[in-house]
């Protein structure tokens, strides 16, 4: 159950004449009172005597009385809808969740004769809509600050009392949703999104991209997007507002958005703290390890990161987890661009998804993240990989990082963005399976092709490596692909069984549908294996002979 407060207004009549009319689509079917102040206010809709100027001055009546002192705006109107699930709920149990949501907001308190005017209208099935007149009885205005806040946790217990569907609730950081007037003004021109939904997904991307605020406002300039930038007397920048080019109000003036209207975390003091905390070295890389004997790609690099974001999620402290997810929306956001071109529908569905995900109350430590960050902006300084190996170990390492932030954000009550993270999940999965399907098939072919001694070493690897899990996981279809990736691993100075080993402990594999998959492009990123996988490498059959270790010598390497 939702409730809608809108912003107050001076035309009482006005609100009735929407509620008793026919609806913008002819939706108002039986409009009618189902409560009122006292029971006997005049119903139009079922008093043919009764009429709606009558209802009107009946409601007004204190605020006349108020006079000067009476507030400008003085409508307060509150729209309370089931969701579609919801069983139909007659006008008594209407009533009586009115009375609840106004006595929970201060509006009419329970039992106070001076309480304030009002009545709830009933013209559909899954909603009703109440109209107070903010003016007491003693002529004072109510207490009613926090209403909406108010009105939603009582219809929370509301949902359980009436055995309703309990809808996920916000913590007030999503973006705000256009209003009717931008939606409409869309379908006119014939657009699919509205210009807040397409200002903030433009910025969003090229904040991504940005090092600086300074280069944020040349890539807005550069996108077509209009800019004005506001500044204190000191010169100093207060903030920005956007708008987009050919976007017109009636007096043929632009339409303007400040940051903080497409998005909290796109107001200026959000933007300049995220890229403040963040060292603009996109070069740097301290990867000194043996299987790096050169600087790896950012697409290798940002491909490891990711890869230990379930991980760090799991054992980081809030803000460091909240940062590491703003990030990941980051990497969604710039993969669009950076994609090819046949995975570009799916990966911008996926960034607008868990765009809602980013954000939570909890603040994000920027200062724990900035070895990633940097990897996500230098995806666009180099091209795109020519082979699927790469794009497909990384989307495997994001989908599960999605599905890590899903579980983040689930255990800590955040409802609305651990959903967001769901939907984008399933994004990023159809994504994958365009992306894995052809690299693995080259992989799966090299595993096909291995010597037949060469993959007993590997059965015996995976048994000694994984006990539990091998028959399982040899019984795959995708064992050959995890047989290959194993001889390249060692061929690579690997020690296979140990990153088997690695691979298994940083997170659980029962969910997977094919654990010897996921092994696969693990291995990838662990072993770094991306950087020496090409379409055209050679099979590991020439591989010279590597006898198994036996147990005294594993422990001393």
């Amino acid at each position: 159950m939702i409730a809608n407060i809108v912003k107050p207004g001076h035309k009482t009549r006005g609100v009735l004449n929407y509620l008793y009319g026919p609806g913008r689509a002819n939706e108002h079917t039986d409009p009618h009172l189902v409560a009122s102040w006292d029971g006997f206010a005049p119903d139009p809709g079922r008093n043919p005597d009764a009429t709606l100027a009558q209802l009107a001055t009946a409601l007004d009546l204190r605020v006349k009385q108020a006079g000067p002192k009476a507030p400008k705006n003085h409508v307060w109107h509150c729209s309370i809808r089931a969701v579609p699930q919801d069983r139909h709920l007659t006008d008594d149990e209407w009533a009586t969740i009115a009375r609840r949501v106004l006595d929970a907001t201060g509006i009419a308190p329970a039992g106070d004769p001076d309480a304030c005017r009002w009545i709830a209208v009933r013209h559909a099935d899954d909603h009703i809509h109440i109209v107070a007149t903010k003016v007491r009885g003693d002529l004072r205005p109510p207490r009613n600050w926090n209403d909406f806040l108010r009105a939603d946790k009582e219809l929370v217990a509301i949902e359980k009392e009436y055995g309703l569907r309990q809808v996920p609730r916000g913590d007030r950081t999503a973006a705000k949703r256009p209003t009717r007037a931008e939606q409409e003004k869309a379908q006119r021109t014939g657009r699919a999104t509205t210009a807040r939904e397409r200002l903030r997904t433009t910025a969003r991307t090229l904040l991504a991209a940005a090092t600086t605020p300074a280069e944020f406002f040349r890539l807005l300039e550069g996108s077509g997007v209009l800019v004005e930038i506001q500044r204190f007397p000191s010169g100093d920048i207060r903030g920005y507002k956007v708008a987009l080019a050919g976007d017109s109000n009636k007096d043929g003036r632009p339409v303007w958005f400040s940051g903080s209207s497409l998005a909290p975390d796109l107001s200026y003091p959000k933007i300049k703290e995220r890229l403040t905390a963040t060292d603009t070295d996109t070069d740097t890389d301290t990867d000194t390890s043996p299987a790096a004997p050169s600087k790896p790609r950012a697409w290798h690099r940002l491909a490891r990161a990711t890869d230990q974001v379930p991980e760090l999620l799991d054992h980081s402290e809030d803000e460091t987890g909240q940062a590491h997810i703003a990030v990941l929306a980051e990497t969604l956001d710039l993969l669009p661009l950076a994609a090819p071109p046949g995975l570009r529908t799916e990966l911008l569905h996926a960034a607008t998804a868990f765009e809602r995900a980013s954000r939570s109350r909890i603040r994000a430590q920027h200062q724990q993240v900035q070895a990633t960050r940097r990897a996500v902006k230098a995806i666009l300084r180099e091209p795109a990989p020519k082979d699927g190996v790469i794009l497909a170990v990384l989307l495997d390492a994001v989908l599960l990082a999605a599905v890590a932030a899903q579980h983040w954000h689930r255990t800590r009550s955040h409802t609305q963005q651990a959903e967001a993270a769901r939907q984008a999940a399933e994004h990023l999965r159809a994504a994958y399976q365009a992306t894995a399907s052809e690299p693995l098939a080259v992989i799966h072919r090299r595993g096909t092709e291995l010597p037949e001694w060469i993959r007993r070493q590997q059965e015996a690897t995976v048994r000694r490596a994984l006990p539990e899990q091998a028959e399982q996981i040899l019984a795959e279809p995708g064992w050959p692909a995890l047989a290959a990736t194993l001889a390249q691993a060692g061929t690579a100075g690997h020690n296979p069984a140990a990153l088997l080993t690695e691979a298994t402990a940083r997170r659980e594999l029962d969910t997977a549908t094919s654990v010897s998959e996921v092994l696969t492009w693990r291995l990838h990123r662990l072993a770094d294996l991306t950087q020496r996988t090409t379409s055209r490498a050679p099979a590991p059959q020439s591989a010279p002979y590597r006898p198994v270790p036996t147990d005294q010598q594993r422990r001393t390497r």
